[in-house]
């Protein structure tokens, strides 16, 4: 008898930097966040809080599987990759990275748990 194996992780589990990319059209994005939804996954873009929720809160209906890279609907969720990997998308993070760090973000940006209040605002099962 084998011993049954815990399921990976979640993308909403992950502390790293996440890139979306839509098989269809070869899109991709870096991720400020996401969460379960209980249609899918929920994702906020990065410099998300300087926007309304209708331009960077987005929703990706379907059923997420896999254990990393992740699938749901048409688009592949992966740990962001390297500069050599992922340039553009490298870039992006950086960017962020350098913001987060900023005195402006720790004047303007909300704090984790003001994030979470948001995301269930916007239906995620947080």
């Amino acid at each position: 008898m084998h011993a049954a194996t815990a399921p990976g992780p979640k993308p909403y589990d992950v502390t790293a930097p996440l890139a979306l990319r839509w098989r269809s059209s070869g899109t991709a994005k870096v991720v400020a966040a996401c969460f379960p939804h209980p249609d899918g996954l929920l994702y906020l873009d990065l410099f998300w809080h300087r926007q309304t929720p209708a331009q960077a809160a987005h929703l990706l209906r379907g059923e997420l599987t896999g254990e990393g890279p992740w699938r749901i609907g048409d688009c592949v969720i992966s740990v962001l990759g390297c500069h050599n990997t992922d340039p553009d998308l490298a870039d992006d993070f950086a960017r962020w990275r350098e913001y987060l760090e900023s005195d402006a973000a720790a004047a303007e940006y909300p704090p984790p748990g003001q994030i979470r209040d948001i995301a269930r605002l916007l239906g995620a099962s947080v």
